[in-house]
């Protein structure tokens, strides 16, 4: 019998995508900032760390792997960067999270935004895909396209589409489709887009998403489905619903509650959603997922990538029982709930630490589906 694409991806362990950038890969793209090395010997020490971790991901036992986004400075700026139509620049002020002010870095719109051929991120996957043995997958991971929505507050302006949702939506559309399309030639068959929109929504709302915010919830829909169902049959296609990861601090905090709606319309093959913490309250508005007839995997980020300390796996069993009673227990999965370096600077863990994260992952996946 042939098994479906979406029944073995996400699989029972799964991680989210970014890791710890290594000491030797920290000096040398700062050594490349400070003209001390060329983009090729840059390139030369990215591949070296690359390579190293994903024979890390292999030998713990997890069977999709990532890049750790070594080659990008942070998750999201460096891929809408090599879009058609945007720059990135340096703002006055960085991003504002949990009592702390991150690095400066933006994103402005001097024109229509488009497809890029060249767009770095393809050269870096065809890399990862060259690397992984046999019967383990190359993940790639790139931002949401509601991130690219123009928000003064998220350090993305727009100097082009005078803040008109529908026309920037529909460039995005193509932009996706063609770039999803690239990723799929090269041989990705496993794409995961990152979205901090949503996880940001819900914060900004009471029980309900605020009236103010619908427009754009509406257009990430329409965005998001419409690179679903353009999508080739055997892509996988999965979202990661963050509130903001910078030096193990957050930039937003409440339940699933008021973008639940939202969440359960999207035509994608899972979710990563996290539940390290308080912050993302219970696991009742999953029902809403469980209910629209999808058969959608959610993988349930119990594991904080923020802090080193442990969790007890005892009790990560027990917050997956919890969860069954309101997605079948077949259809849910495990992750820690973000990745451990969404920019460059990466959280207060160390290496070893981040592996003993993904172990206690694997560990605890294997014991409660022992497939």
């Amino acid at each position: 019998m042939t098994v479906s694409v979406q029944s073995k991806f996400p699989y029972r362990y799964d991680e989210v995508g970014s890791l710890l950038r290594p000491a030797a890969l920290k000096q040398a793209r700062a050594n490349f900032n400070d003209k001390k090395i060329s983009a090729e010997e840059l390139k030369q020490v990215e591949d070296q760390e690359v390579s190293r971790i994903v024979k890390k991901q292999v030998d713990l036992g997890l069977k999709a792997v990532t890049d750790g986004e070594f080659n990008r400075s942070w998750w999201h700026l460096d891929f809408i960067d090599g879009l058609k139509g945007a720059q990135f620049f340096v703002p006055e002020k960085g991003y504002t999270f949990n009592g702390l002010e991150t690095r400066k870095g933006g994103i402005k719109y001097t024109d229509k935004v488009t497809y890029n051929p060249d767009h770095p991120f393809f050269e870096g996957f065809k890399y990862l895909n060259s690397i992984v043995p046999d019967g383990v997958t190359a993940k790639q991971t790139i931002p949401s396209p509601s991130v690219l929505f123009p928000n003064k507050d998220a350090s993305i302006y727009d100097e082009y589409y005078n803040y008109d949702v529908d026309a920037f939506t529909e460039d995005i559309i193509v932009a996706y489709q063609k770039t999803v399309q690239h990723f799929y030639d090269l041989g990705c068959r496993y794409l995961q887009i990152d979205d901090t929109s949503w996880g940001m929504w819900a914060s900004f709302s009471k029980g309900t998403l605020n009236p103010a915010l619908k427009p754009l919830a509406e257009a990430a829909v329409r965005a998001i489905n419409a690179i679903a169902d353009n999508k080739p049959d055997d892509l996988t296609l999965t979202m990661h619903v963050c509130r903001g990861n910078y030096a193990s601090t957050w930039a937003g905090a409440g339940a699933y509650d008021p973008v639940a709606d939202y969440l359960a319309q999207l035509h994608i093959d899972g979710y990563f959603l996290e539940y390290d913490d308080e912050r993302s309250g219970g696991f009742e508005p999953l029902k809403k997922i469980a209910d629209n007839g999808r058969h959608q995997r959610i993988v349930l980020g119990l594991v904080t990538s923020k802090k080193p300390e442990l969790e007890s796996q005892a009790d990560l069993k027990a917050r997956i029982k919890d969860a069954s009673q309101y997605v079948p227990l077949e259809d849910l999965c495990l992750s820690a709930q973000c990745g451990f370096a969404s920019t460059e600077e990466g959280n207060h863990l160390t290496e070893d630490d981040q592996w003993n994260k993904l172990q206690l992952v694997i560990d605890t996946a294997k014991y409660v589906w022992p497939e």
